[in-house]
């Protein structure tokens, strides 16, 4: 999942318990690897997920807007002309010691815009594994 360098780092240090998205992952998701966007343009980490919530973008900042490490304004203009918000809930997050850039995983998938599925033979975890 592609995450904005400040929201990345936030979420492999506990701050940001919520990821908030205008789509849903499919239903057996229970790992989300984590891409930093530019500068840095890596995998940095991956976290479970403990829950996906979906609501109206003002429910959803109303239950998770304090732990989303996002403002106010920031939120609703994300969501701006959205019915529907979404809350991927965090579980336990670990960043991995030594980035890796998607370069380094096999197959190697391409930049997601949002978020990409990958399979399970081409994880960050097993490029690791390999090196």
């Amino acid at each position: 999942m592609a995450i904005h360098e400040r929201y990345a780092d936030a979420i492999m240090d506990g701050r940001k318990l919520v990821e908030f998205r205008k789509r849903r992952l499919a239903d057996d998701i229970d790992t989300v690897w984590v891409y930093a966007t530019a500068p840095v343009s890596k995998v940095i980490g991956h976290f479970s997920v403990d829950e996906i919530v979906q609501g109206t973008p003002q429910d959803i900042w109303d239950r998770y807007g304090s732990v989303g490490i996002i403002e106010r304004d920031a939120f609703f203009e994300y969501y701006q002309g959205a019915a529907t918000a979404v809350a991927i809930v965090v579980g336990e997050a670990e960043r991995l010691t030594d980035p890796v850039a998607l370069a380094d995983l096999d197959p190697t998938p391409a930049v997601p815009q949002s978020f990409a599925y990958l399979p399970a033979s081409s994880t960050p975890s097993r490029a690791l594994a390999a090196v």
